[in-house]
């Protein structure tokens, strides 16, 4: 049966295009259930024995969930509680419009076969579709298909009219309206409407699911006192968005100060502008995140981002909005545009991490949830279960922020475990930095080659055979997922052969299947401490892809002739077969080039590739690139507890540097071939050089010991760096070039038909990518076929070839490598705090980093460690705190701390919140009499990476 739509369309040079959509009904489409005997169906989904212990339900059934439902009681549909659930095709596409995350979601279980949860396309078949009526809403025509659907599923399973104790369908609904409209019409003897919050209370056995009902407009938890401006209209958002009158961007809440925030406007520039927001009121209930509309406020009440820290820890003050406001005088080149929230135009919301705060007030219901995540604000939730979930991390989201209440609605959704647990802390720092973590579902392992597996005369097609050369691999101790092999040798002519050799991980993970959605949702691997969550499953990480030693292996060869000045004179690409002489670390690679008595075939090649990397590193930096510094720690493991027993900066040796440099060479010849054969679709890397504002920091450091620095480009910073100096204080370098390494920009992945700048600013390369780690980096893999087709040993994919694809990709890369360097930042964090859990107190020298209004940040070398020593200048007994915002010094008493001043602290763990454990300092020299020291909100920091390799 076919139903047609004919209109016509006026086309943007003034001619009348005539369109015609068709619309194909069917009867034969099945009803999924096992007790039908009229559809001829070949499997079914929902069960005959569909029982759930309900109080208003007594009999099997079927539940058919309105949009409203799917869209506010998603987690309460993914209890394992609820099965047997009919999905309507109307619903289905209603959430993929109105919400991705949760559409996501809800495909997840209907995957899962133990929840026998069934798609019923109900739009196109002929005796459920329905046309929408004259007059009638988009929504209202939604809601009647509905309630048609369930209709036609009643009378489809009744076997006989007076069959009353059989199988039934439940409607569930959030809609008062839906279920009158059901009972003007007469259909509740055909099936049964209720609302989702008197069904959930009715499933006696699983009291529980209570707690996960999310909050809606009719029970929202509210007072009778306003406490918020009401939010604009999107109608008004759009006109004033449009005016110009309002601006729209992305709120970003400040980790230091609850009162502040700031909103990011998507510019031309590289950067776009920032607006700031202070005080609960211009915040106007958005949370991290949300994409709002804002209003600009005159220029007479703009002000200056606070410099003090400031935690939302009292006790719930309930609804009083008013808050002590920071008195300070401003300086006007200090002040930022300032503006204040009028309007939300989407919310970005997810699960939150956190812990119950349980109320004071005995068997009193409502309760606080702290998130683990300080941006995001306090949540009031209902619960039953407040005394077993005390002391344990558990997640809520929100379902509302009504303008009467302090703090936003939400619900219970699941509890993580014990808080300070290992597992339950690592849990929550993944889940908290969106590292997808599940194990590789079948669907993608289905993907993965069959055992025993052997390199095939197919497989050596277009694929040079290198087994004969001697190539090695030089990592980190522990290293199972190589990535990259080297060799270097001398030829007739007299000139060199060096070849970096990186794992095919291209020839495993085909475009467009299963395992290749899966790893490039994931984009990267995630170290965490002990840990690795992997992007591409441990059969082709650790083992096939593996550049191990003594096993043969597909690889994507870059073979370069130099001469002895490690000029490049020929470059060539090719797939190829390899058999690794030795998997070395780099500690084991040093020692071989040290030791004059080895002179073998792998030692000469190291020799010879250390002696070249020396050359290139010397050619980089005299071209402007940048050696900066960062402290990284490396954490020595109990075998048996797993927990850290020492803790040391990581020290890097030549070999590091030698790796380093054939990888960056390798990764820019690469670059520029496929962007010489694919100008519009290559996946580059760029490094965008920091706008003069950044370095304010730096400048007045190293003012403050009389250096000068330039920063007019990457030369000039890199050369002004190379002879700063101050006598008798020789770590002077390192801390300003670990203070350089704050003021950089972000490398980020872009499409070039995208972009017009390719250049890497730390690099001082024209034009960058990344080639040499596809295993742990799904950038690489797309860069591995472009190559592949570049050089004809791989056919392309119209995906590859679409830059605005290849530009969306990209956007998600960039997202999870900068989540995955927080959750690794994270695991430091929590690994530090368990080496300091029983160490008592420790005495260590340190700098000064930065300096604040109320705090000094100090930084230990010895353990790569940061924190924040606080002073509190609000006690009565204490002198005055002088902050001097153009040194920046700090002024208490007569002693003045400026940036890198030496100071000794002590070093402890201080547990009095269980959620926000966090590693104290306080001042020991110089001594201060009469200033008290709060407990600090010092989380260590794990610092960045020193090169983009």
């Amino acid at each position: 049966m076919l139903k047609s739509k004919t209109f016509v369309k006026k086309t943007r040079s003034g001619g009348v295009m005539k369109i015609v959509r068709e619309h194909y009904l069917r009867d034969d489409i099945w009803c999924g259930s096992e007790a039908c005997t009229e559809c001829k169906q070949e499997s079914t989904v929902l069960q005959t024995d569909a029982c759930m212990e309900s109080s208003l339900c007594s009999y099997p059934h079927y539940l058919i969930p309105d949009t409203n439902v799917v869209l506010h009681q998603i987690d309460v549909l993914e209890d394992a509680v609820i099965r047997n659930v009919i999905i309507l095709q109307t619903v289905l596409q209603e959430v993929r419009h109105r919400s991705a995350p949760v559409y996501k979601r809800l495909k997840d279980i209907i995957h899962e076969k133990e929840k026998h949860f069934y798609t019923f396309t109900n739009e196109h078949h002929r005796e459920t579709f329905i046309e929408r009526e004259p007059g009638e809403s988009a929504n209202d025509r939604n809601d009647r298909a509905i309630r048609v659907a369930a209709k036609w599923y009643s009378q489809h399973l009744k076997t006989s009219e007076s069959d009353t104790d059989g199988l039934k369908v439940v409607l569930l609904t959030n809609d008062q309206g839906n279920k009158q409209k059901a009972e003007e019409s007469g259909l509740l003897y055909l099936f049964t409407c209720i609302l989702v919050e008197e069904y959930i209370k009715s499933l006696t056995a699983n009291p529980e699911l209570v707690d996960r009902l999310g909050i809606t407009l009719c029970n929202e938890i509210t007072s009778s006192k306003v406490l918020f401006p009401e939010h604009l209209p999107l109608s008004r958002i759009q006109a004033g968005i449009k005016s110009g009158s309002f601006v729209q961007g992305t709120f970003r809440a400040s980790r230091d100060n609850y009162l502040e925030a700031t909103v990011f406007i998507q510019g031309e520039g590289e950067d776009g502008t920032e607006i700031l927001i202070q005080g609960l009121q211009n915040l106007n209930r958005a949370v991290h995140q949300d994409v709002v509309a804002v209003q600009l406020l005159p220029r007479n009440q703009w002000v200056a981002p606070s410099s003090v820290v400031l935690q939302d820890e009292g006790a719930a003050k309930d609804d009083n909005v008013e808050e002590e406001e920071e008195e300070k005088a401003v300086n006007i080149t200090a002040r930022k545009a300032t503006g204040k929230v009028v309007g939300i135009i989407k919310r970005n919301w997810r699960p939150f991490c956190g812990m119950l705060n349980v109320s004071q007030i005995k068997e009193s219901t409502r309760h606080l949830f702290t998130p683990a995540d300080r941006r995001i604000p306090r949540i009031r939730i209902e619960t039953r279960q407040a005394s077993t979930l005390a002391g344990q991390r558990i997640m809520v989201s929100i379902d509302g922020w009504p303008k009467d209440s302090r703090y936003p609605n939400g619900h219970f959704v699941r509890s993580l475990g014990g808080a300070g647990e290992k597992d339950t802390e690592q849990e929550v720092l993944l889940l908290e930095h969106d590292v997808p973590h599940q194990a590789f579902s079948q669907a993608v392992l289905n993907f993965l080659p069959k055992m025993p597996w052997a390199i095939t005369p197919e497989d050596m097609v277009r694929r040079e055979d290198l087994r004969h050369l001697t190539v090695c691999s030089v990592d980190p101790p522990g290293c199972t997922d190589i990535d990259d092999a080297l060799h270097c040798r001398e030829l007739e002519n007299g000139n060199l052969e060096v070849g970096v050799h990186i794992a095919d991980v291209s020839h495993f993970i085909r475009p467009g299947n299963a395992l290749d959605k899966e790893a490039a949702n994931r984009g990267t691997t995630v170290y965490l401490c002990g840990k690795r969550i992997d992007m591409v499953p441990e059969l082709l990480s650790s083992n096939l892809c593996s550049l191990r030693s003594n096993v043969e292996r597909l690889a994507f060869s870059c073979i370069w002739e130099m001469n002895h000045e490690a000029e490049i004179l020929k470059t060539r690409f090719t797939k190829s077969v390899i058999n690794s002489k030795a998997s070395l670390t780099y500690a084991e690679a040093q020692m071989r080039i040290d030791d004059t008595n080895k002179n073998d075939d792998i030692t000469k090649s190291l020799r010879g590739l250390n002696k070249l990397a020396k050359i290139l590193k010397r050619q980089r930096i005299e071209k402007g690139a940048l050696t900066l510094s960062s402290l990284e720690v490396r954490f020595h493991m109990d075998s048996e507890t797993h927990d850290p027993i020492d803790l040391q900066t990581k020290e890097l040796m030549e070999t590091n540097s030698m790796v380093e440099e054939f990888m960056l060479l390798a990764n820019i010849s690469v670059a520029q071939k496929i962007y010489d054969e694919f100008q519009e679709c290559a996946l580059l890397r760029k490094h965008p050089a920091p706008p003069p504002s950044n370095y304010d920091i730096l400048l007045k450091a190293a003012k403050s010991k009389d250096v000068a620095i330039y920063t007019d480009t990457a030369k000039a910073l890199a050369d002004s760096l190379d002879v700063a100096k101050v006598d008798g204080f020789p770590y002077f370098n390192t801390l300003l070039r670990i203070l350089a390494t704050r003021c950089m920009m972000q490398a980020v992945y872009f499409c070039s038909g995208m972009d017009n700048d390719f250049h890497h600013y730390g690099l001082a390369s024209p034009i960058y990518t990344h080639f040499t780690s596809p295993i742990r980096r799904y950038a690489d893999i797309i860069v591995h076929r472009l190559l592949a087709v570049a050089i004809g040993a791989d056919s392309t994919y119209p995906d590859l070839m679409d830059k605005h694809k290849q530009s969306a990709l990209c956007n998600n890369l960039n997202y999870r490598h900068k989540m995955a360097q927080y959750a690794q930042r994270a695991s430091v964090a929590f690994h530090t705090q368990l080496f300091f859990k029983s160490r008592g107190i420790l005495n260590e020298e340190g700098f000064v980093l930065f300096v604040r209004k109320n705090a000094i940040i100090v930084l230990i070398p010895k353990f790569g460690l940061e924190g924040t020593v606080f002073f509190d200048s609000k006690d009565k007994v204490a002198p005055s705190i002088v902050f001097d915002e153009e040194g920046p010094t700090l002024t208490i008493q007569q002693h003045t701390f400026r940036i890198f001043d030496k100071v000794k602290v002590t070093i402890s763990l201080d547990a009095s919140n269980i959620q926000h454990q966090k590693i104290r300092m306080a001042l020991t020299d110089p001594v201060i009499p009469g200033v008290s020291v709060p407990v600090p909100d010092a989380e260590p920091q794990a610092k960045k990476p020193k090169l983009d390799r």
